[in-house]
C-alpha cells in the first residue's frame, strides 16, 4: 500500500485531525513501519494452526445459583451513624 499525501489527508479527516506539516511526513513514515510488519505477518506458515479468538484454553467455570443467607441486616445497621429504617443515610453528594 502506497502512503501518500492524499491518504494522510483522508485519515485526517476520518479522525477529525489536523496536522501539522512535519508530523504528516513522520506519519507517512511509521504508518509505512506498521504496515511492512503487519505484511511480513502474511509470510508465516499457519497451515494446521487452529484459529482462535483468545490466547488461552480457559473457560468458564460458573456456579449454580443457589439461595444462601445474607448477612443480618440489624447486625450491620447498628454501626450506622444515621440510618432509615433499613438503609444507611448519607450526605448528599449529587447536586
Amino acid at each position: 500500500m502506497q502512503i501518500d499525501d492524499k491518504l494522510i489527508s483522508y485519515l485526517e479527516d476520518l479522525s477529525y485531525l489536523t496536522l501539522p506539516a512535519d508530523e504528516k511526513s513522520r506519519l507517512a513514515v511509521d504508518l509505512e513501519k506498521i504496515l511492512n510488519s503487519m505484511a511480513r505477518l502474511s509470510e508465516l506458515n499457519t497451515d494446521g494452526v487452529q484459529e482462535r479468538s483468545h490466547p488461552f484454553d480457559n473457560v468458564n467455570a460458573f456456579r449454580d445459583d443457589e439461595v444462601r443467607p445474607s448477612f443480618d441486616r440489624e447486625l450491620i445497621l447498628k454501626n450506622a451513624p444515621v440510618r432509615n429504617d433499613e438503609f444507611f443515610v448519607a450526605p448528599k453528594t449529587v447536586e
